[in-house]
């Protein structure tokens, strides 16, 4: 058999071959890799190379060493779940950089890192004055987590006693123009309520790049003319602004009777929506 048959035989099998091994072997980024997952995988693509140009001229030799590279770190990632110890050996250990404030100089010299580096991963993480920093650990993959003290934490809708609607991810209802049915079904819609939205915003499918809704029933729409600008629906505010517009309302039949019963019925159903308004504003207003 010539050689570039060989060659191209072998490549075809080995791309397959490889591709298979590696969703089994995990979805590893490679910003969040250990330095054993990245040796590992290093090494399977450079047997992988060799094995395909014809290098490693006997192909049972080249498996057999592509295959301990394989199999080896998976059995060893298995084991692992079961043994700290085993994953500690592997992928070694966190390493605390800043406690309570103080920089651990000892754990920088151990793992080589200079003042210069850690400000530098620490304005990575928006901490641009130590002051501010309670505490910081090295991950395994290399990665500074910082905590910020607690009177420079971002504020947070907990921190004011705020309640604030749970967000669910959004569904992709309309890409390059095609309407996605699977997404529509999910979410209890159909491309007849699709169609009634595009119409109310004064908008053709054909001119749709990308269509999301979200948990809320909200459409919004990017389209392929930038130029023109589309008003997003927003069922939430809108049903807010009618519930105010009926309590506003209320008020106002409650002022203008001249019955006093009808006057303390309408004050007492304003007074009930007005409790109502005060409990939704928060799922409502964003």
């Amino acid at each position: 058999m010539k050689e570039w048959l060989v060659i191209l035989l072998r490549s075809v099998g080995l791309f397959f071959g490889i591709l298979i091994f590696i969703r089994v072997m995990g979805r590893k980024q490679i910003a969040r890799m250990t330095p054993f997952h990245f040796v590992s995988y290093g090494v399977i693509a450079i047997l992988a190379a060799l094995i395909s140009t014809n290098i490693i001229k006997n192909l049972s030799f080249g498996l057999v060493a592509l295959s301990v590279w394989i199999f080896l770190p998976i059995g060893l990632d298995y084991v692992s779940m079961k043994s700290k110890w085993l994953h500690d050996v592997l992928n070694g250990r966190e390493k605390i950089l800043v406690k309570d404030g103080k920089v651990m100089e000892e754990n920088l010299k151990q793992l080589r890192i200079t003042g210069e580096e850690l400000m530098r991963e620490l304005r990575s993480k928006n901490a641009f004055l130590m002051a501010d920093v309670e505490f910081a650990m090295m991950e395994t993959t290399g990665e500074i987590n910082v905590l910020l003290k607690s009177d420079k934490k971002p504020v947070t809708p907990y921190d004011l006693g705020k309640k604030v609607a749970p967000q669910m991810s959004p569904q992709t209802v309309i890409l390059d123009g095609n309407v996605l049915d699977e997404p529509l079904s999910n979410m209890g819609l159909n491309q007849g309520w699709l169609g009634m939205q595009l119409m109310n915003m004064g908008v053709s499918l054909d001119n749709v790049f990308l269509g999301q809704v979200d948990a809320s029933g909200d459409l919004y729409v990017d389209l392929f003319d930038d130029s023109l600008q589309q008003p997003q629906v927003q069922v939430k505010e809108l049903l807010y602004a009618t519930l105010e517009k009926c309590q506003a309302d209320l008020m106002s039949f409650a002022l203008e009777t001249q019955d006093e019963k009808a006057k303390k019925m309408y004050e007492m159903d304003a007074q009930k929506l007005q409790e109502v308004l005060q409990k939704l504003k928060a799922y409502l207003l964003r």
